[in-house]
This record gives structure tokens, sequence and C-alpha cells, in this order.
């Protein structure tokens, strides 16, 4: 294997990586075992399918991707810590630069280098944590959210009325052109709830399953939706059913059916969890903060772009999975704040930047005060993390890799740094 190293601009380095075709033969010859586990092929068994017969049935470029992407997996790390002096930081950008049948084969990494930075003051800033309160009207809320999710539902033929829920085809238009992702079948409202916008569920009461009827409501000035903030939307509705709901009663028994004792310990473990959430929004703002103010009193030479596009990608992968976590897509919620993906990466570039010097400063912090974390420590991550994900031989050969490892090892250190600069940093109010 042959490896040049090449400096480029703005801190970065050019790593090109050569195998010559002997030396790429025993990645080919593990492509292809692999490939032959995952296909059929009559008369032979799963993982001993010949390399001739494989490369008639899928072609022997299939065989080369596949060996390919083993052979950066096994050699990446040792080249970049060979030729990088462990100075290499962020997310390497690797491109294969020369596969063809019978010939050496080549990729191409392209890495930036640990920037010097001058650290300014990071211990005794005195940023003064937030008191945490529960209220009552907190606990409350719970409570409801609770009581509604366990709501008994009749289906009823009637008119509908306050409390109910009704199944309804929604339409939205702004001067007689639709409105893009305003329009949804079969959508559960609950009367009384402000549905979609202030006014939507009162215009429901009295329909009846069949009915249909058209009418228009303003949208908050304040909503989300700017494209819609401010404006007025035409509405077609027709409903499909209706349902009268029952709400349990907030006592002992319902206490129960929710693994509390009686409603007293319910209220008990609301209050609780509230606080613990309440704790990580404070963390959070909090360790935001001391970052900001480290970061302000810290010199930075030129940061690579690839760095800071990097970690727009992370940031947007990031909101892309909290919204589809809420059940929701993301693609409404681009059109909901009138950008494309594009638009809003150029957006976070700036929140980006801070997080990207905010990790340099925790690098640099962990050289300067010494702090790492052991091989204990890692080893115990990694054994949470098969029972979590499931001990199977996916998942383990995942967790088992070294650039695995070294990940781990990075968040594990990153977390052990937050927590003595909070510890130097933060007061109590």
């Amino acid at each position: 294997m042959k490896v040049e190293k090449k400096d480029l601009e703005k801190s970065q380095v050019e790593l090109k990586v050569e195998f010559s075709l002997e030396e790429f033969t025993p990645f080919l010859k593990r492509g292809a075992e692999k490939i032959s586990q995952e296909i059929k092929i009559d008369g032979f068994r799963s993982g001993k399918i010949p390399y001739d017969v494989l490369k008639q049935k899928i072609g022997e470029m299939a065989i080369y991707e596949e060996a390919v992407r083993i052979a950066i997996n096994k050699t990446i790390g040792e080249v970049i810590e060979k030729n990088t002096n462990n100075q290499a930081i962020g997310q390497p950008k690797i491109e294969v630069t020369k596969l063809v049948p019978g010939n050496n084969v080549e990729y191409k990494i392209v890495l930036a280098m640990l920037l010097p930075i001058k650290l300014g003051e990071y211990k005794d800033l005195k940023i003064k944590k937030q008191e945490i309160k529960v209220e009552e009207k907190d606990v409350e809320r719970t409570l409801v959210s609770l009581q509604e999710s366990r709501a008994s539902e009749v289906l009823v033929e009637r008119e509908v009325k306050n409390n109910d829920k009704v199944l309804l085809d929604i339409k939205m238009f702004q001067d007689n052109v639709p409105i893009d992702g305003g329009q949804s079948n079969n959508t559960a409202v609950l009367l009384g709830k402000n549905y979609i916008v202030p006014g939507f569920d009162k215009e429901l009461l009295g329909l009846k399953k069949g009915d249909e009827k058209k009418f228009n409501l303003p949208y908050p000035k304040e909503h989300y939706m700017k494209n819609l903030a401010g404006k007025m939307v035409d509405f077609q509705v027709v409903i499909k059913d209706v349902y009268e709901r029952a709400l349990p009663e907030l006592n002992d028994d319902f206490a129960k059916t929710v693994g509390a004792k009686d409603f007293v310990n319910l209220k008990e473990m609301i209050e609780e969890n509230i606080k613990l959430e309440k704790e990580k929004e404070v963390n959070q703002k909090t360790e935001k903060e001391m970052l900001e103010k480290i970061i302000e009193k810290t010199q930075f030479e030129e940061i690579p772009e690839m760095l800071i596009d990097h970690e727009a990608k992370t940031m947007l992968a990031e909101l892309e999975q909290s919204i589809t976590n809420q059940g929701a897509k993301f693609e409404d919620y681009l059109s909901s704040i009138g950008k494309t993906r594009n638009q809003l990466t150029l957006d976070i570039l700036p929140e980006a930047l801070k997080r990207v010097k905010a990790s340099l400063i925790i690098r640099e912090i962990a050289i300067l005060e010494n702090i790492k974390v052991e091989e204990f420590e890692i080893e115990e991550n990694i054994i949470q993390m098969k029972k979590y994900y499931g001990d199977t031989k996916e998942v383990e050969d995942k967790i088992n890799t070294p650039e695995y490892r070294n990940y781990i090892a990075n968040v594990l250190n990153n977390r052990k740094v937050i927590e003595q600069l909070m510890k130097w940093n933060v007061v109590e109010k």
C-alpha cells in the first residue's frame, strides 16, 4: 500500500492511498464472501458462491465496489494515524479515485488538521445557573395530557359537540390556490384544542358525518408557518366520523394504570420527571452560555470550511431526526418556513461555526488539563451499547472497530471536559 501526502490550503491535508492488484486481492475475496452471503444462486450455499459465478451473476464491478468499502474501513485509521501524527480533526472526506477491474485501486482522503488556538480565560467565569422550579400548573398540565391519552372513544351518529374527536378531510387554499402540504385525509381533530388555528374547531360544531363546509380563518401573525402568518386561509372540510370521548377520573385507580401506587404518588412522579427535564434544559442553556464566553476570549486561526460544512450537515440531520420523531415530515417543515435544505444549511452555518470552535476549545483544554478517558470507561460504555442495541454480530462488528472506539473515547472525553468546566465556572443563583 502506497500513501502520498499533499498539503492543501486552510490547514487541510490530502492523503492518496493506492493498492496494487496483489494487495487488493484479499479485499476482493472478502467482498465476494460478503455479497455471496446476501444473495441466493441455485446450487450454491450462502457464503460459498465461487468468485467467477458471482462475477457472472452480478458483474465484477459490484464485487470491486464492496471490496473497496472493506479496504477503506480496514486501512483508513492506520493511514490517518501514521501520516498526521494524530493531529487530524473532524470527519475525513473520502473519495474513490481509481476503481477498474484488473488495475491498481486508489482512494483519497482529505482531512482538516488541528489548528493552533490561543485560549483565553476558561476558569472562574461565574456563570449563574438558573433556579429550577416546578409549579403546580406544570404538574396539572401533564395530568391532563395523561388523562387525554387514556380517554375512551365511541363512534356516534350525531352532530359534533365540544370535546368530541372528529375525523375529517381538509383542503386549504389561499387566493383559490391549494396550499402546499395543506391537503390531508382522515385527520383527527379534538374539539376544544384550537387545532390548526384558533376558531377552527368551532367551525365544526353542529356538523355530522358526510357534511361538507367551507370557511376562512386568519392565521396568527406569530404563527410558525411564516408563509401563512397573518394571512387569511380558506378551508374546505368533509366530516368522515364523529367520536364521543369520555375522560377517566383522576384518582388512585387511574394512577395505578400508569404505574403509580396512588394519585399522590403519581403527582410526585410527575413532579420529579418535570424537574429532571427542566434540569436538563437549564444545564444545556448554562453550558451553551459558558462555551460562548470561552469562545469570545479565545483566538482562532482560519478554520477549514470542511469542518464547518460537516457540522452544519450534522445539525441539519439532527433537526430532521427531531421533526421526524414527532411524526411530522421534514419537507412540510421546510415548506412552513419557506426555505430549501440549502437555504436552511446556510442559516445554520453561524451556529455550526460556534460548535466547531467549542470542539477545538474542548480538545485544547483536555490536553492542557490532562483530562483523559480510561480504557475501562470505554469498555463500560461499549457493554451498555451492546445491551441497548442487542448483542448481535452486526452490532458487535461495528462496535468493535477502532473507528467506533475512537468515537466513543472522543464523546466521553468531551463530556469529562464539559463537566470539569461546569465545576470551574458555574455558580448557583
